[in-house]
């Protein structure tokens, strides 16, 4: 079972990083948290890993819909968007809101899901342009 969204860009890191940040407010999305799991890994554990970066974003209107039908929802919104270095390259992967739908088996969350989907895309497709 696929659990993401997903695209891979041959632009460096630290570049594709901002232009995520960009691609996700065109489409509604504030960031809310970053967590930095290279520099954590570094520090607490002494361990050394490619770049690796959460972000949490947030669609404020989506996820008041969500958490309207469903408040324990906020444990399975789309939030986390990942940015992190493979084999020279840099993926971008966000957490297919289907998901939210499919394991909950609410149904009335897939207009919510299928618009946040839709945006999701929409900012990782504008990547690859």
């Amino acid at each position: 079972m696929d659990h993401g969204i997903a695209v891979t860009l041959d632009t460096p890191f630290t570049e594709t990083v901002d232009r995520v940040r960009s691609a996700l407010a065109d489409q509604g999305f504030g960031i809310l948290t970053e967590i930095d799991i290279r520099a954590t890994m570094r520090a607490k554990l002494g361990e050394e890993m490619e770049d690796y970066l959460i972000l949490g974003a947030c669609n404020p209107p989506l996820a008041h819909r969500a958490l309207g039908i469903d408040r324990q929802i906020g444990l399975l919104l789309p939030c986390n968007v990942v940015v992190r270095s493979a084999d020279g390259r840099t993926v971008v992967e966000a957490m297919d809101p289907d998901l939210m739908v499919r394991f909950t088996g609410r149904p009335e969350l897939a207009e919510v899901a299928d618009e946040a989907a839709a945006r999701l895309r929409a900012a990782l497709a504008s990547l690859s342009a």
